[in-house]
């Protein structure tokens, strides 16, 4: 597709060169001529010439449109693939609106330059070519006159480009700014309005967006030096070659026809100039967008599966942890020496305050992140040593902040087991409590969350989190400080399915709640990345 849409270029390219040509021949051999027969050839000539040059541009249009929409479709999947593969210390460390911003913004500009300023680049190549070629052909003098304008033209053309180049890339990166702070405004509307801060976000926009609209204004006042330039230029060389032209047109150096052929080729001759500068400021933005992009391709994970890591076999649920230490930074550790071991089917509450490292013990038993020193094991197996999919297939997580993806409550459940029936969802809601509250809703289990389950209570979400792990059936269950969100009466209505939830499986639990610790076959406390107790609650 690729290659003929070249084809068709180089053909609309032709054509164009060819109807000045014609238009003289038809003032010379026709109408000077007086030969009616012959205007009617070239007349015809003529029409047959614009029939193939429409032809042509409607062919390459619609090819390259399918080869844009293609590789963009292909280059944002790719993206989306590779944002699964990184870890969440990426995440941690690049904002949800910049992310948006390359996925959404800068693939578009992509998709504008390949879909439509590539035929033009091509096409304006192959046609100043043509029309450089014709005019030497027809009367090199006379050509060389024309190309007189053409130093100013280079000087205009350097100053604007450099200047331009700065101007699209400030541009782009104010954009960026507005998108993530857009995104960040959106996400946390609640807490906004909660502290009556809408003045103050509005004020902060509206900076973001006068420093955006500077940005334009800039490009734009490039724009008005450079273009009506060019337009400057093309009135220029028209009049030089008129003047020069009418003159030896009087001492029948020069028919009449060719004159005119002249001056439509000196008029076309600033259209494609014209159109690769416009597209240069389409290539600047590409430029900049394409940096962007490939630059977040290039992102390595930090976590990856090891060459010759292997499935993890069916487990029972024994875990170690062996003198582990970690940081998230370097010089700052955040667990020390940290040594347990849970049996299959065994329950470990974690408890201590903020910041004592709790969260980062079960962060690290997912693999989201590697320890630094030490090792952990599940049955006998490094946990480094597997492959990091069958490692969480064996895992239920359900975090404090639970997560809802915008569907039905039957399709967020089923999310924990993809092969899972309705039958087998139904048992499971019923099994941690959830099921009476669904039914109550009007469409039951087709009841639409929203987006993060937001048309749902905080402890209706938590309650299909559990049913989700359960229908998972994990052999090692993580509780991240899991009820702490959830009322006393609500607590007490899952507490029977969280019971059936643990229930042969080696959980580890972090709450603050008594209730959800007191049951615990073994408590460990930690304070400041190190265990200082462990025991039960007796």
């Amino acid at each position: 597709r690729l290659a003929y849409a070249v084809v068709l270029m180089i053909l609309a390219a032709f054509t164009g060169v060819a109807a000045p040509w014609i238009i003289g021949k038809a003032i010379d051999e026709g109408i000077r001529g007086g030969s009616l027969s012959t205007l009617r050839m070239w007349t015809g000539a003529f029409a047959a010439v614009a029939l193939v040059e429409w032809y042509a541009n409607r062919g390459r249009i619609s090819l390259m449109a399918y080869v844009g929409t293609k590789v963009v479709a292909d280059l944002r999947q790719q993206l989306f693939r590779h944002l699964h593969s990184l870890s969440l210390n990426f995440f941690n460390n690049y904002s949800i609106g910049r992310l948006m911003s390359r996925l959404l913004s800068d693939v578009e500009v992509m998709q504008d330059f390949i879909t439509w300023s590539i035929t033009g680049l091509f096409r304006a190549v192959f046609s100043l070519l043509g029309i450089v070629i014709a005019m030497l052909v027809l009367n090199w003098r006379l050509a060389l006159v024309s190309f007189a304008v053409l130093p100013l033209m280079v000087i205009l053309t350097n100053y604007w480009r450099v200047r331009v180049r700065e101007a699209y890339r400030a541009a782009r990166q104010r954009l960026s700014l507005i998108n993530g702070y857009l995104n960040e405004s959106i996400t946390g509307i609640r807490v906004t309005k909660g502290f009556s801060r809408e003045d103050r976000n509005m004020n902060h926009f509206a900076m973001l967006n006068q420093d955006y609209f500077d940005a334009n204004l800039e490009t734009g006042r490039l724009a008005a030096i450079f273009f009506p330039g060019v337009d400057f230029m093309g009135f220029l060389a028209t009049a030089l070659v008129v003047g020069v032209g009418g003159w030896l047109v009087l001492g029948d150096a020069l028919t009449a026809g060719t004159l005119v052929a002249f001056v439509l080729y000196v008029q076309r001759f600033f259209e494609p100039l014209r159109e690769l500068a416009q597209r240069y400021n389409v290539f600047q933005a590409t430029m900049a967008s394409s940096e962007r992009l490939f630059r977040l391709l290039d992102v390595k994970p930090d976590l990856a599966d090891a060459r010759d890591a292997y499935q993890l076999p069916p487990i029972q649920g024994e875990v170690i942890f062996d003198g582990v230490g970690f940081s998230y930074k370097d010089g700052e550790p955040i667990l020390q020496d940290v040594c347990l071991q849970a049996t299959p089917g065994q329950r470990i509450a974690l408890v201590g305050e903020t910041g004592a490292g709790k969260s980062t013990i079960i962060r690290l038993l997912s693999r989201f992140f590697d320890v630094d020193l030490g090792a952990i094991r599940i049955d006998g197996h490094d946990i480094r040593d597997v492959t990091q999919a069958s490692l969480r297939a064996q895992l239920g997580i359900v975090l404090q902040d639970t997560f809802l993806f915008s569907g039905t409550i039957m399709e967020n459940i089923r999310y924990g087991r993809l092969d899972a029936t309705n039958e087998e969802i139904i048992e499971a809601t019923k099994a941690v409590g959830a099921h009476e509250f669904i039914m109550a809703l009007r469409d039951g289990y087709q009841t639409d969350v929203g987006e993060n389950g937001i048309n749902l209570s905080v402890g209706q979400r938590q309650m299909l989190s559990f049913a989700r792990a359960l229908l998972a059936d994990p052999r090692i269950l993580i509780l991240d400080e899991a009820t702490s969100s959830v009322d006393t009466t609500t607590e007490k209505l899952i507490e029977q399915g969280l019971d059936r939830l643990m229930l042969g499986r080696t959980s580890f639990v972090i709450a603050h709640r008594l209730s959800t610790i007191v049951s615990a076959d073994q408590i460990i406390v930690m304070d400041h990345g190190r265990i200082v107790e462990a025991g039960t609650h007796e």
